[in-house]
């Protein structure tokens, strides 16, 4: 028996992002706790090269929210990248989680072999069919923010564990 598009994509990125806001309230004690300003996380990076934690989070959630748009041969939406306070972040998250909990199964299923066309800033854009974007793009692409921001929260001393990781 094989799996649905639906249940490989939607219970995945609610689950993941899940864990993330569960992520960033505990940053939020910490720094309560700690007496200092919790948008200090918001900046935080691993590598001077690399994106700061506020953005690792809308990635994350762009990647979710467009995979499923895409899956489902609608118009992905477009929000604003302002994000500048660990609330907000936890808000956007939200609003992806409501965005795609809000797709059906019939929108979703049904769409392997669809074919999905991923717009590049600097090159053609890339074409692949709806399950090899799913496994081979859109999720690992998830996975890789979401990780980074457990990185960047660990490193900024936040009590979070493989248990977090991982989720209820």
């Amino acid at each position: 028996m094989s799996i649905s598009m639906y249940s490989a994509s939607v219970p995945v990125f609610v689950r993941m992002l899940g864990n993330l806001q569960t992520w960033l309230d505990k940053a939020q004690a910490h720094a309560e706790t700690r007496k200092f300003d919790a948008s200090n996380f918001v900046g935080l990076r691993l590598a001077p090269d690399m994106l700061p934690l506020n953005r690792q989070v809308q990635i994350a959630s762009d990647s979710a929210k467009a995979c499923v748009a895409r899956l489902a041969g609608v118009e992905v939406p477009s929000w604003k990248d302002d994000e500048a306070t660990l609330p907000e972040l936890k808000a956007r998250v939200q609003k992806t989680i409501d965005y795609v909990q809000s797709f059906k199964p019939e929108q979703i299923d049904g769409s392997e072999t669809r074919q999905i066309t991923i717009p590049r800033r600097t090159s053609e854009p890339l074409v692949m069919e709806g399950e090899a974007f799913l496994k081979h793009y859109a999720l690992p692409n998830l996975y890789f923010h979401v990780t980074t921001t457990y990185a960047l929260l660990r490193h900024g001393g936040v009590d979070i564990g493989k248990a977090d990781y991982l989720g209820r």
